[in-house]
């Protein structure tokens, strides 16, 4: 019986470890929502800012790829 406390005791451990993570997690969410409220504040565009940062996170040839197609669709539409 005491394999079945001592897997309840490593479960319950996983799980509050998670709930601290989770917690964790949050903060730093609302500490980012906080840095694009200042951002706003100061007069820069949170929403650019946000496609900036998506963008620098992907690899350089992929990023290339994407702005070449986005080039060859807007200039299929005229959009140039």
């Amino acid at each position: 019986m005491s394999e079945g406390n001592v897997a309840a005791d490593q479960l319950r451990l996983l799980i509050e470890r998670i709930e601290r993570l989770e917690e964790e997690k949050k903060g730093i969410g609302d500490d980012i929502k906080d840095v694009y409220l200042e951002a706003k504040a100061t007069g820069y565009d949170p929403k650019i800012m946000r496609q900036i940062i998506r963008l620098r996170k992907m690899p350089q040839h992929d990023r290339q790829e994407m702005e070449a197609i986005l080039q060859t669709y807007l200039s299929a539409l005229g959009m140039e």
